[in-house]
């Protein structure tokens, strides 16, 4: 009886959360080695299925930079990244098409359905949303040669809203073409921010196979619940946010300022992350916030 009413108050502590959030989008992107735990995955899909199904618009942005590397070392070919991100040839932006915005793409909305929800790939051979052109990359000053690297600057925002108001989760692949057709390959962390502001989202949520924002990267425990813009940058500045988190939290904190509500960090392992993460008070990663949005934990 005891372990039923606690699952009630569960219940009744995440009503407030849900009503909050009912009619509002929400962009996920999904990254990292979670896209190679099958199990971790599908409990994912699964909370994004819940959250639509009680009233929130998700909206799903994916890479898949495993797959592809080992796509390419069966194919015997090699991957060349420069200044972190991967250099694409035309060889390789078809082998990148190929994994990301066939084999993944179709994967994950197929495992959607599966789990009772519907879903609609937004792809090359369908419909696609995503549009702009070549990465400008800087570093000391120059310009970084990249290929077909590209950065999403427009997006069919009506294709991607019908589907959300229909009860459908948009499922997108980190690529864009610019008018001419051209395809690009997109960094899955830029795609999924350039969403989430063309959308005016309410929040953006990076699922990956980091807890959070830490003050030691090698220890879980030192997750922080909850960063403002001001507070970030210092800890970038004192070398307690580095290395790939860096360019993660700066895409934060460049959304925020574009005016989506909050932006969560999360790991996918954990099971039922998400739902935690929006439907707790407690939480269970990081929000990064504008200083007048919320309490830590404020879902």
């Amino acid at each position: 009886m005891q372990e039923a009413i606690r699952k009630a108050d569960t219940l009744i502590e995440a009503l407030g959360w849900i009503r909050q959030f009912r009619g509002k989008t929400t962009v996920i992107k999904l990254g990292g080695s979670l896209m190679q735990d099958t199990d971790a995955l599908r409990h994912v899909l699964l909370d994004i299925v819940f959250m639509e199904t009680v009233g929130m618009r998700p909206v799903i942005v994916h890479g898949g930079g495993a797959a592809i590397s080992a796509a390419l070392e069966a194919q015997g070919m090699d991957t060349r990244f420069v200044h972190g991100r991967r250099y694409t040839d035309q060889q390789t932006l078809e082998v990148v098409e190929q994994v990301l915005a066939v084999e993944i793409n179709q994967e994950l909305a197929l495992q959607i359905e599966e789990l009772g929800g519907r879903s609609m790939t937004l792809n090359f051979q369908g419909t696609n949303v995503l549009f702009g052109g070549p990465a400008d990359i800087q570093v000391d000053g120059e310009t970084v040669e990249l290929g077909f690297v590209g950065t999403v600057t427009e997006m069919d925002r009506a294709v991607v809203d019908n589907l959300t108001y229909a009860s459908t989760i948009p499922v997108i692949p980190s690529m864009c073409c610019d008018a001419e057709g051209q395809k690009y390959n997109v960094n899955g962390d830029t795609a999924a921010t350039a969403v989430a502001q063309l959308l005016g989202a309410e929040k953006l949520i990076f699922v990956s196979d980091v807890n959070g924002v830490r003050l030691d990267r090698d220890d879980p425990e030192s997750r922080i619940d909850t960063l403002v813009p001001e507070r970030a940058r210092q800890l970038i500045a004192d070398g307690l946010i580095e290395e790939g988190m860096i360019p993660k939290v700066e895409a934060c904190l460049e959304t925020l300022e574009k005016g989506v509500g909050k932006v969560h960090i999360v790991d996918g392992r954990i099971r039922h992350s998400l739902l935690l993460e929006i439907y707790t008070t407690a939480g269970v990663g990081t929000q990064i916030i504008q200083p007048d949005a919320g309490q830590p934990g404020d879902g």
